[in-house]
């Protein structure tokens, strides 16, 4: 028996973050019900329909025209017997649909109704349209993705809606503890902004004690310990050895005592180019392989398509149920 078994979830929600916080409930055990208008889910227009495959595993999908009355009565049925109701339209929406918290809270009081937003009801910016890349943008987390020239770099994939994602089926989760210990439902409201922002918590700390406004040295690319390489073939590792016992076992490998000592040397340093040219000696699945065999935080840079060849992704079969 799954968790969530005999949960019962509305979605009424597009493209990918609500979505994906549903699938996260029926992978979890809970019924999902999608609801989407006569001409389906925008998400369909989009990647010839990959984003809609991917985030919609599990579900019921049904298509009502929510502004006809036999939508409305079709919805409104489906309201009594539900315990979840995700939605993800501009504030007040809901609300001109006749399905705003309070009315679907007469049709059912011990629902769970939980409104996703880009930035939240009450911000001034609340009305205003908004995609993945606005919430990096302003909640300072694109500011911290940079090239060489200091230029933000747009993510190949969609970090805020999957983190957004990530927080509404925990706000989810939590709010139906709250209904078991008191029989009640509540409204929760989950902004993607406001989560993105509390993944700066620590550069926000860092900032308060009077230093840089662009990250933590250490982790940052600013030290040879834990940086981008490339290899012989053009393709990249992953060096993360910020502890001396793996920076140690960095240098022993290497057969560079003479390295030990500068495991916080800057990039750009001489010794970067010596790490350089060495990462730039093999191909990178040579580096791949030598990474299945020492230990010290060295792990290849890898495309989707070939997770799969790696032992973790083959050895757990977590890439089957991703693909299915």
């Amino acid at each position: 028996m799954k968790p969530l078994d005999q949960i019962r979830v509305l979605d009424i929600t597009y493209y990918l973050p609500g979505p994906f916080s549903t699938m996260r409930l029926a992978e979890m055990g809970a019924d999902v019900v999608k609801i989407e208008p006569p001409e389906g889910d925008p998400a369909f227009s989009m990647s010839g329909g990959a984003i809609h495959r991917a985030n919609n595993r599990g579900k019921v999908i049904v298509h009502l025209d929510l502004k006809t009355a036999s939508g409305k009565e079709q919805l409104a049925e489906r309201i009594k017997h539900s315990d979840v109701l995700l939605e993800s339209f501009r504030p007040g929406v809901m609300e001109r649909l006749g399905f705003g918290y309070e009315e679907v809270k007469a049709i059912n009081p011990s629902i769970v109704y939980c409104s996703m937003t880009g930035y939240g009801s009450d911000s001034p910016l609340g009305n205003f349209g908004s995609h993945d890349l606005n919430y990096l943008a302003l909640s300072g987390v694109l500011s911290q993705i940079q090239d060489s020239k200091g230029k933000p770099v747009i993510p190949k994939t969609t970090l805020a809606d999957y983190a957004g994602g990530f927080a509404v089926s925990e706000s989810i989760l939590a709010a139906l503890v709250l209904r078991f210990r008191k029989g009640e439902g509540s409204k929760i409201e989950v902004s993607i902004t406001d989560t993105m922002a509390k993944f700066q918590g620590t550069n926000l700390e860092y900032l308060a004690s009077g230093l840089s406004d662009h990250g933590i040295p250490e982790i940052d690319g600013s030290y040879v310990a834990y940086n981008i390489y490339e290899t012989k073939d053009g393709r990249y590792i992953a060096l993360a050895a910020l502890e001396l016992k793996f920076w140690t076992n960095f240098c022993e490998f290497a057969k560079r005592p003479d390295w030990q000592a500068m495991q916080f040397e800057l990039a750009e340093s001489e010794v970067h180019q010596q790490i350089d040219l060495f990462f730039a000696s093999l191909s990178w699945e040579e580096w791949l392989n030598i990474s299945l065999e020492t230990d010290f935080c060295l792990t290849p840079i890898m495309y989707p398509s070939e997770l799969d060849q790696h032992p973790h992704w083959s050895s757990r079969g977590k890439l089957v149920s991703l693909k299915q």
